[in-house]
């Protein structure tokens, strides 16, 4: 058993949610935070946990803190519905915090789009601070792109975690809708603002970042989607925050 609690919120993930929950069914503890599941999702998470928990949608960063508050055990892993913990990385997580010498970790992440691992584009190895002392992290308070903030040291291993977002063009296209609006209320609420500059320079820089400098032709056509629909996620972020500021 791995003597952690893990903490997963939900959203009507049952295409999901039962690859995830059997990736860490040797957790110690499984939190569920759900945002009133309507398809299958709770009816597959009682086969593997009791500790069930139902609120109302509060963002991103909200809602996965709450879930990390209800928590019993001293070290908790932050795990998303379409990520996978894999075996090697379940034993080294294991040894990692009984030696107990940091008090977080790092995870590289193995991102996959549209069913093919990106291993460039930025997007490997991609590390995220995903396990934490209860007593030394928390959520940091923003719309989108929340992370974790450490009070104490923190280490890299070396087993990834999968990660299989975006299936689909469609489902792509919807999430970049949904992150661009979070993401422009959040420069919104910064003070930023949006020119010229931010709407036709910007985009650009990102497709020459993604493509041509982190190497994303080497994934070639999904790293060239990809790289298009970064560019477009800057252009629709920029040009949603100065939206903003006319009304």
């Amino acid at each position: 058993m791995i003597p952690l609690s893990v903490v997963i919120i939900t959203k009507n993930e049952e295409k999901n949610i039962a690859d995830a929950l059997e990736s860490v069914r040797d957790a110690a503890e499984i939190v569920i935070f759900d945002s009133f599941s309507t398809d299958k999702t709770l009816e597959i998470c009682k086969k593997y946990t009791d500790k069930i928990f139902q609120k109302e949608w509060q963002g991103y960063a909200k809602q996965k803190q709450s879930a990390v508050d209800i928590a019993k055990n001293r070290w908790v892993l932050i795990l998303d519905a379409d990520e996978r913990v894999t075996a090697e990385l379940k034993n080294e997580i294991k040894n990692a915090i009984e030696n107990d010498g940091f008090d977080g970790f790092y995870l590289p992440r193995k991102n996959f789009f549209l069913g093919k691992w990106i291993k460039h584009s930025g997007w490997w190895p991609d590390y995220t601070l995903r396990v934490f002392k209860k007593d030394s992290g928390h959520m940091e308070e923003r719309e989108v792109h929340e992370k974790i903030i450490l009070n104490g040291s923190a280490a890299y291993l070396k087993n990834h975690l999968e990660h299989y977002t975006y299936t689909s063009i469609s489902e792509f296209i919807k999430k970049m809708d949904n992150y661009s609006s979070l993401s422009a209320r959040e420069m919104e609420k910064n003070g930023v603002s949006a020119g010229i500059f931010d709407l036709t320079i910007k985009p650009l820089a990102t497709f020459i970042k993604m493509f041509f400098i982190r190497m994303g032709f080497m994934d070639g056509l999904h790293g060239l989607i990809l790289a298009v629909f970064y560019s477009y996620y800057t252009f629709l972020k920029y040009a949603k925050t100065w939206e903003m500021s006319k009304k």
